[in-house]
């Protein structure tokens, strides 16, 4: 069975119903519906891919809780939209010369289907250098084109700039970033949280390939909690306590009494603000990885032009292959979800996907995280 994935985390499909009131105005109610899809990677101990399983072999759990799971049949001639995201900035600029194959990696991972390809680069902010174009050769012209850049690597600026631009595309489309960049951000003005939720929420599958940076080994301010809960619901008041408050310790920092909250919560909820601070504590430190983690892409750390090749036609060869699994959350609470797909008959296999996703409110808004300071 070969599957192409459809790259999608939360799907609202809005239904607009309108009934007539007794003075003949229309009134509008808009119903949602939350549709979860999770396209998953199965391989062998020894790297082998696995085609033959059902949506039985499958156990979901969202927040702890298991959850009833479609397995899609027939996806493999949906068009791709991919966003190529390079870095030029800061250590991407010696980078350049090894991407010399680049441009027939590329051509690679889209394969036969519809698609359209966009070229972004960036350093100190992200840098559109080609629209979406279903032209191959239009790409490789722009990446003839890629100069180095300043001392930034602002990856989660250049992430969010990507997302937004999917965002736009039709949704008919599977939607995907290849990144290539170091593992550290500098000087990105989008905020922990904010990018978080912008890779969380989206139908948007990012693949990652990373330089080990020069500055992943200096000095760098823990990231603090100095606000309020990212996610609605009972938590005892401890994510809202300040250096006022009589119970807290002033030596404790703000992060460590986030994780003594923890063991305050219900379950459900204890693994949702769990996942939370372990993807804040990951963006704060690898970025590529965690993201990829996060929206059930793949990462790949290369050193050389050789290595580069490798990575991305490994991913070549496993976009096609995925399943794509898909369930509705009943009543969902706003805020990051934390997702774990298992094969409990099927211990000897190796299964990657998606690990959250982001709910919004039932009004539409979007709950306001917790402010970080890097």
């Amino acid at each position: 069975m070969h599957l192409r994935p459809t790259l999608a985390l939360l799907c609202l499909i809005p239904t607009l119903l309108h009934a007539q009131t007794p003075d003949t105005q229309t009134t509008t109610i808009t119903a949602r519906s939350t549709l979860v899809v999770i396209p998953a990677l199965v391989r062998t101990k020894s790297g082998d891919l696995v085609y033959t399983l059902i949506a039985k072999d499958f156990t979901l759990t969202d927040d702890g809780i298991e959850q009833p799971l479609t397995l899609e049949e027939d996806t493999g001639g949906q068009p791709l939209a991919l966003v190529v995201a390079i870095e030029t900035g800061s250590d991407g600029a010696r980078k350049l010369d090894q991407y010399s194959t680049l441009i027939t990696m590329i051509d690679n991972l889209v394969g036969n289907v519809p698609h359209k390809i966009a070229l972004v680069t960036f350093d100190g902010a992200p840098n559109l250098l080609q629209d979406f174009t279903p032209n191959i050769a239009d790409v490789s012209a722009a990446l003839r084109n890629v100069h180095p850049g300043d001392r930034g690597a602002a990856i989660l600026d250049a992430l969010s700039f990507s997302v937004d631009m999917l965002r736009k595309q039709p949704q008919t489309y599977r939607r995907a970033i290849l990144l290539i960049s170091e593992t550290v951000d500098h000087g990105s003005q989008t905020k922990l949280d904010d990018a978080l939720r912008a890779v969380s929420d989206t139908n948007t599958t990012i693949y990652a390939a990373a330089f080990s940076s020069s500055r992943s080994n200096s000095k760098r301010e823990t990231t603090k909690i100095v606000s309020s809960d990212p996610n609605p619901g009972p938590d005892h008041g401890c994510f809202s306590r300040n250096k006022n408050d009589p119970k807290v310790d002033p030596k404790e920092k703000p992060i460590e009494q986030a994780w003594d909250c923890l063991s305050l919560l219900a379950p459900p909820l204890r693994l949702a603000k769990l996942a939370f601070l372990l993807a804040i504590n990951g963006l704060a430190h690898n970025v590529p990885e965690t993201v990829a983690h996060l929206t059930g892409g793949e990462y790949y750390a290369f050193s050389n032009t050789h290595n580069l090749e490798q990575d991305l036609q490994t991913i070549s060869n496993h976009v096609p292959n995925r399943y794509v699994l898909s369930f509705h959350p009943q009543s969902p609470h706003p805020g990051l979800h934390a997702l774990q797909l298992t094969l409990p008959d099927h211990i000897n296999l190796t299964i990657t996907a998606r690990t959250s996703y982001w709910a919004d409110d039932d009004t539409g808004t979007t709950p306001q995280p917790a402010k970080l300071s890097q």
